[in-house]
């Protein structure tokens, strides 16, 4: 048996992947909100980010169920909170994109949860 010691196999963060009905559709809300270009394309999955970085990824799934937050009935599967200086101002350009605005607000004074067009909730916070 050897004493030599041995090293921790490199793992490297590649992607968050968001489940969904239309990758196409995610990509560009997620593409034009964030800035990321699309690094990978095909019928069923679409993956956003720079060369080198991780990504946003979008899978294509069948019998997609939309997360019913905050009924915890169908989980919200993801959550993204995404940093933003004005509140206001970010939350308009995200609706302008097609995200929606649940009945719910939890902290709205420090951020806002919004819907992504798969139904995914996600935050805006001024928070650092």
């Amino acid at each position: 048996m050897s004493t030599e010691p041995t090293s921790a196999p490199a793992i490297r963060f590649l992607s968050v992947d968001f489940d969904c009905p239309d990758p196409a559709e995610l990509a560009r809300f997620y593409g034009n909100a964030l800035g990321l270009p699309v690094v990978y394309s095909s019928d069923d999955f679409i993956l956003l980010g720079r060369e080198g970085s991780p990504g946003l990824g979008f899978i294509r799934v069948a019998d997609y169920r939309r997360p019913t937050w905050p009924d915890p009935s169908q989980g919200k599967q993801a959550h993204l909170e995404l940093g933003v200086d004005d509140l206001e101002a970010a939350q308009a350009r995200m609706l302008a994109l097609g995200a929606a605005e649940p009945l719910v607000q939890p902290h709205p004074d420090q951020r806002r949860v919004l819907l992504d067009p798969a139904g995914h909730p996600f935050c805006i916070s001024t928070l650092d």
